[in-house]
């Protein structure tokens, strides 16, 4: 008789069947349903994973906005930096201004028969520094002050006429009035024209980078 036929042999075949399903009742159940779910989240994990250095790849880098643009070109205010004068660093109009108003001042307190002539020295001193800081930043492109100079070339040749025709005899009322209108038509012209230089120097200091 063959030995596993044999008792000895059922009994230990036996032992080894009960031992193999005792180890797998020990075994800790895990439900199919969780089983799954693991199984699907590690799956997203993994893909998730996968898929980040690709969305980072898709990002696109941010772009600067330029710092200047068409609309600076009507821009009350100064574009880039401030225009020196060929005199810098002395600040030479700052002083004609200064000295002229501190003039002008004690012109005025002397009344204008004793005070005249400091008084219209001050006042060119600080019609001189006024017009050329402001020629500079016109003529730059830094900042328009077309109002301003058409204003002053208008009283400049208004005060000439008059002064020129005050020599020789007196001012009329007739000559004070054609004169109104004369600076009006000399102001247009001149505002007009220093609005297209600015315009032009303007456009070039935008599109420079605002130098």
């Amino acid at each position: 008789m063959p030995a596993r036929n044999s008792p000895r042999g059922r009994a230990r075949s036996r032992k080894r069947r009960s031992r193999a399903q005792q180890g797998r009742n020990d075994a800790p159940a895990v439900p199919g349903g969780q089983a799954a779910a693991e199984g699907s989240a590690g799956g997203a994990q993994a893909g998730s994973v996968r898929a980040a250095p690709r969305a980072t790849r898709t990002t696109p880098r941010s772009r600067k906005a330029p710092v200047h643009s068409e609309s600076a070109l009507y821009s009350p205010r100064g574009v880039g930096e401030r225009p020196q004068a060929p005199w810098h660093p002395l600040p030479l109009s700052e002083l004609l201004i200064l000295v002229g108003a501190i003039g002008a001042a004690i012109g005025f307190s002397r009344g204008v028969s004793h005070g005249a002539a400091p008084m219209f020295a001050g006042l060119t001193a600080v019609l001189i520094g006024t017009l050329e800081f402001t020629l500079r930043e016109h003529l730059s492109g830094y900042r328009s002050h077309a109002i301003l100079i058409a204003v002053l070339g208008v009283a400049v040749f208004h005060s000439a006429v008059a002064l020129s025709v005050a020599a020789f005899t007196n001012v009329p009322r007739t000559l004070n009035v054609a004169l109104i209108a004369v600076d009006v038509a000399l102001f247009a012209v001149l505002f007009k024209f220093l609005r297209s230089r600015f315009l032009d120097a303007r456009r070039e200091r935008v599109f420079a980078g605002g130098r």
